[in-house]
């Protein structure tokens, strides 16, 4: 009998899917992008935090990143020839190979680049006549006897430095090299000799034998100390007097450890070993952090001792850069779980919708099963083999598709994530249609929306899910979307809440006009406002899912179209902030002035629109502050304290060119008539001088403001000694990015030549800078353009963008997908509807009106619905999101300001619009199409429609 049962139902299989493919295939369709997008979702996550851990120690400095064991020179009380074995190329070599071998995993070193030998951690006095002395104090010089000079540099003049006969500490004469920079500054030549005195103060003679150049200056060969390419010029600490000497390392040869031992100049023996962060992957963060804690301070560094000697020790800055990926990741991820939950939440409801639909459309065809005796099991099963024929390949495909588009990441979340879509959809469609199914139906009265009462169970629910949203919204709001241990799931759905909360409010609200709008329709002549009103009254009871699938996709769609609004505001703002306008030329020194044949040459570029010449004087000392409360008259909002510009900077502007180019760029309004140069602040001539007792008009910081008062108060600048009176206070001003500033019309200084040109426009940077490079001195241009594609370059960041991006698409796909099944639903019925009314004299014109105004009411109210729920949610929720991580992290001297959701118009307006214009165009299409089918095809007889 079993047997019989299991052959049988694989002809009903097959039956079902070759008497509906197209629905068959549509579902397949739906579950595999659903399936494509789950699965992909978990695998670019590991995959932009992987690309963001590995791109963090690759551009860190390789002095941070390098793992380095070093211990001191042997001791002394050991004999010579042990000391000098222990410090030769062989031994070191089989110390450094142990301590690869050791290396614990996730920690993999990048074995191209590993140097070891010996080094003097104590620069040495180098008292050569010919070497230079810019303020007559010698340079001290560092010795490095280091492998592998040879693979990593090239000889440029002379000879590779050797080691012609064994060296012991007793040796007197070593061979080394230096770098070209090293040689240009330090006036090296080879053949040059170099005295390096032992401990006994007898002279070790250092021959530079040749000058080479590194192959990779870059490399962590060089990079891990940088004087082994680079000399510096450095102030010597031990000195009453600011003075200065250089500083820099002679290349000994990899033989020529051992003469170093026997120097004052504290040798120690090192291992550096570049980390090679290919193999790591974002997860390892934890691992990788907890394995250089080991290392440094712990059972790994007990490992390194029986190895290197019992006085090694560990030190890297790698943890530090594992770390502050790990706080940026953190940070970034509690957004980015908003916009997986909005659109997870989406996609599982538009799922529910398609098994709602498929249980429509079956639901005379399995109430004829029951009522003949099939049990809620046997059509349960037969319901659930069936879907998992066409399920099941399309959730496999969708992880397949999803594992090569994105190459790297976890397989198993994305497995399961997969894997979750495919269960939803293969239980929701026979669990939905079992339920209705318990007791045989017959057909009975129309569940009208209008008519509907919502049950008490309902009720509950809904207040249920109120309390919810509320809780998520006020925690997001208080603490933000961060929390203790990881990501909290219940604040990051505050906007999947949110718009479930709305869904709920509407679906009570939406019988209300329509009740009202019935009326005084019904008293018009023509019948078409009436049955399209009576019509979209006709919908089902359970008409909330489609409005909560529209108002989730609507919402998700226009918080991710706000953070990626708000991530580009906040970069724009930051470029702003550093450059002052779309272009700045500025000297290389704070006191260095712009030519008038610069300003002019510039101003007449091609691009140019405005140009204001600025001068501007950092850290000039404010008088003591007022007593009492002298803001003065404000012109701008902002805050501060008078005990907190004791410093400020003085600003001197051409009133009418500055308040131009602020309103060119977006800043606040400058009130630049204030500053007008008359009466005693009128202008002076060309090096003429002005008394202590001058006044001139001034606008001022919010700090600044406080602390002079309203009276006019003396000032001590490099322009002059004058009095300022504040008139007005702005927030900022765009040629300083110190927050307390004090702005003066410049023709009222005594130095009136300007430090600053700030441009508005768009030159062309080849040209901007040529004519700048023209003018014989080195000036610097910094260009807004530039200075706002800083802050793109990190993985993690672009990775998190293109997440929300793929969210405000998908968002939008999904609610174009949710109005397209609703009307779908209803398509058959409004079919005959036409029909039976086109016997009745309704014309072809008249259909297509009737079903647009039908669609209408559900259309305004999921667009209008969407809108709101989008700007609630912005609104609800921008205090509690922090973008900075996505915008502005890990730029060095960016702003650091919270950066909230700001509203996107064209995130919330462009998915509203698309959404009654699909339902116009859709409803035009039934119509049409309903045109072409004659009326005896759709009026069948025993048709229950």
């Amino acid at each position: 009998m079993r047997h019989n049962d299991r052959a049988a139902s694989a002809p009903w299989i097959r039956t079902r899917l070759r008497t509906a493919p197209g629905a068959a295939t549509a579902l397949a369709l739906l579950v595999l992008v659903t399936a494509f997008l789950a699965a992909a979702f978990p695998r670019a996550v590991d995959a932009y935090e992987t690309k963001g851990l590995r791109h963090d120690i690759l551009t860190a400095d390789a002095g941070r990143s390098t793992l380095e064991v070093a211990r001191p020179q042997p001791g002394l009380e050991l004999p010579q020839a042990q000391r000098d074995d222990e410090a030769r190329s062989p031994e070191l070599a089989r110390i450094g190979a142990g301590l690869l071998k050791a290396l614990p995993a996730p920690l993999r070193a990048d074995t191209s680049s590993v140097a070891y030998g010996v080094r003097t951690s104590k620069p040495a006095v180098a008292n050569e006549p010919w070497l230079p002395r810019p303020e007559a104090v010698p340079p001290q010089l560092s010795y490095v006897a280091q492998s592998g000079l040879k693979e990593n540099a090239t000889l440029a003049s002379g000879a590779w430095p050797t080691t012609p006969q064994e060296v012991t500490s007793d040796s007197r004469e070593v061979q080394g090299a230096v770098t070209e920079e090293t040689a240009a500054e330090l006036k090296v030549k080879a053949g040059a000799t170099i005295t390096l005195l032992t401990a006994a103060q007898e002279p070790i003679t250092v021959t530079i034998t040749g000058i080479v150049a590194p192959r990779d200056p870059r490399d962590s060969y060089w990079s891990a100390d940088p004087l082994l390419r680079t000399p510096s010029l450095v102030l010597d600490t031990a000195s009453p007097f600011p003075v200065h000497y250089w500083t820099g390392t002679v290349l000994l040869a990899e033989g020529s450890g051992p003469a170093l031992l026997s120097t004052a100049a504290e040798p120690v023996l090192f291992w550096r070993i570049p980390p090679d962060p290919a193999g790591l992957t974002g997860p390892d963060d934890a691992r990788l952090t907890s394995v250089i804690a080991s290392l440094e301070s712990g059972p790994g560094l007990l490992k390194v001792r029986e190895i290197a000697g019992d006085t090694a020790v560990f030190a890297t800055g790698l943890g530090h850069i594992v770390e502050a990926n790990a706080r940026m990741r953190d940070a970034i991820s509690p957004v980015i779980a908003v916009a997986a939950l909005g659109i997870g939440s989406v996609a599982a409801v538009v799922l529910l919708m398609t098994g709602a639909l498929i249980a429509g459309r079956r639901k005379a065809e399995l109430a004829l099963m029951r009522s003949r005796g099939g049990s809620l099991r046997g059509i349960g099963g037969r319901l659930l083999a069936e879907t998992a024929v066409t399920v099941l390949p399309a959730s496999a495909l969708g992880l397949l598709l999803a594992t090569l588009a994105v190459g790297e990441g976890r397989f198993w979340p994305g497995a399961l994530a997969a894997a979750g879509v495919g269960l939803l959809v293969c239980v929701a469609l026979p669990l939905r249609t079992t339920l209705q199914h318990i007791r045989p139906t017959l057909h009975g009265a129309r569940e009208d929306m209008v008519s509907a009462r919502p049950s008490r169970r309902r009720t509950v629910a809904e207040l249920t899910l109120l309390v919810l949203a509320v809780g998520a919204v006020t925690a997001l709001r208080r603490r933000g979307t961060s929390a203790e241990g990881g990501t909290d799931l219940l604040v990051s759905a505050a906007p999947v809440l949110v718009a479930l909360i709305a869904a709920l409010v509407l679906v009570r609200l939406y019988p209300l006009p329509l009740r009202l709008a019935t009326r005084p329709v019904a008293r018009l002549r023509g019948a078409i406002g009436f049955l399209s009103l009576a019509r979209a009254g006709r919908s089902s009871a359970g008409g909330a899912l489609p409005l909560l699938a529209l108002l989730l996709a609507l919402a998700t769609a226009a918080f991710g179209g706000s953070v990626i609004a708000g991530i580009g505001d906040a970069r724009d703002d930051a470029a702003l902030a550093s450059v002052g306008a779309d272009a700045r030329i500025s000297g290389a020194s704070e006191r260095a002035t712009l030519p008038d044949e610069l300003v002019r040459t510039v101003r007449d570029l091609d691009g140019v629109t405005g140009a204001a010449p600025v001068r501007v004087e950092y850290s000039v000392n404010m008088p003591e502050a007022v007593a009492g409360d002298g803001a003065g008259t404000s012109t701008g909002s902002g805050s501060g304290s008078a005990d907190d510009a004791k410093s400020a900077a003085l600003v001197g502007i051409d009133p009418a060119s500055y308040a131009e180019l602020a309103r060119a760029t977006g800043l606040p309004a400058f009130p630049a008539a204030r500053l007008k140069a008359t009466g005693s602040s009128a202008p002076l001539s060309e090096g003429a001088k002005a008394g202590p007792d001058r006044v001139l008009p001034a606008i001022a910081s919010p700090a600044v403001a406080a602390r002079l008062g309203k009276e006019p108060r003396a000032i001590e600048t490099l322009s002059g000694d004058f009095k300022v009176q504040v008139v007005g206070t702005v927030p900022r001003v765009a040629s300083v990015s110190p927050t307390d500033f004090l702005v003066v019309n410049s023709a009222a200084l005594e130095q009136k030549a300007p430090t600053t040109l700030l441009l508005t426009g768009a030159p062309e940077p080849g040209k901007l800078r040529a004519a700048v490079e023209g003018s014989g001195k080195e000036y610097a241009v910094q260009l807004r353009s530039e200075e706002r594609a800083r802050y793109v370059n990190t993985p993690m960041q672009a990775g998190a963008e293109r997440i929300y991006l793929a969210a405000v698409a998908a968002g939008a796909g999904y609610a174009l997908l949710a109005v397209l099944l609703s009307l779908l639903q209803t398509a058959p019925e409004r079919k005959t509807l036409l029909a039976r009314l086109r016997t009745m004299g309704l014309t072809t014109g008249q259909g297509r009106k009737l079903l647009a105004f039908e669609a209408t009411p559900q259309a305004l109210l999921a667009a209008g619905g969407g809108l709101f729920t989008g700007w609630a949610t912005i609104v609800l929720l921008s205090p509690g999101i922090d973008l900075v991580p996505l915008a502005l992290a890990g730029v060095a001297g960016s702003d650091t300001s919270p950066v909230l959701l700001r509203t996107d118009l064209w995130s919330l307006a462009l998915p509203a619009a698309g959404v009654v214009a699909l339902a116009a165009a859709v409803a035009g299409v039934q119509a049409w199409w309903a045109s072409r089918r004659g009326s005896i095809t759709e009026l069948r007889a025993g048709d229950s429609r």
